[in-house]
């Protein structure tokens, strides 16, 4: 019998509804489906457990997977998820602005056309001179929302040593 034990952090409420789990903390609520037939969870007493009975190693890092997502999870909801990136460019100044629910990249390295990045659900942006700050309280989109900007800005048909214009992560953390 393998199992982990997540212990629940003081101010957030972690309950079972069928398949999903349902966080909440004071920045807002996370739900996610986490269900394999061969694992077993329980919310008792304040603590998540999470049990196999099985030897396979892929159920036993599943297992691990679900610990570390009830984690991130819990992180979410009482301090949020902030990455912040950096604004680059050498000769065409790149004008970035929120426009709805996507960011608007204009006149990198001098296009005419500007170029646009999704924001997910939930995510906040702000742009101040040559930093975008990118706030949320799920890691998931905060990330994915922080790749879309920095694909947005790849450098195409020209050699990426020289044109290193973009917008990149410099950190990521709350």
């Amino acid at each position: 019998m393998h199992h982990e034990t997540f212990t629940i952090p003081a101010g957030v409420t972690i309950t079972r509804d069928g398949d999903n789990f349902v966080v909440k903390g004071s920045k807002g609520e996370l739900v996610r489906r986490m269900y394999h037939p061969m694992i077993a969870f329980t919310v008792e007493n304040g603590e998540v457990t999470i049990a196999t009975e099985s030897t396979r190693r892929s159920v036993l890092a599943l297992v691990g997977t679900y610990k570390a997502l009830l984690h991130v999870m819990s992180k979410g909801v009482t301090e949020g998820y902030e990455y912040h990136m950096k604004i680059v460019f050498n000769h065409f100044p790149i004008q970035a602005k929120v426009a709805g629910n996507r960011v608007e990249i204009a006149n990198f390295l001098g296009e005419k056309q500007a170029r646009y990045a999704l924001i997910s659900d939930g995510v906040k942006v702000k742009i101040q001179g040559d930093e975008v700050i990118l706030t949320g309280i799920s890691r998931e989109d905060v990330g994915n929302t922080a790749a879309n900007i920095e694909q947005a800005c790849k450098v195409r048909n020209r050699d990426p040593r020289v044109f290193q214009d973009g917008i990149y992560i410099t950190s990521r953390g709350n």
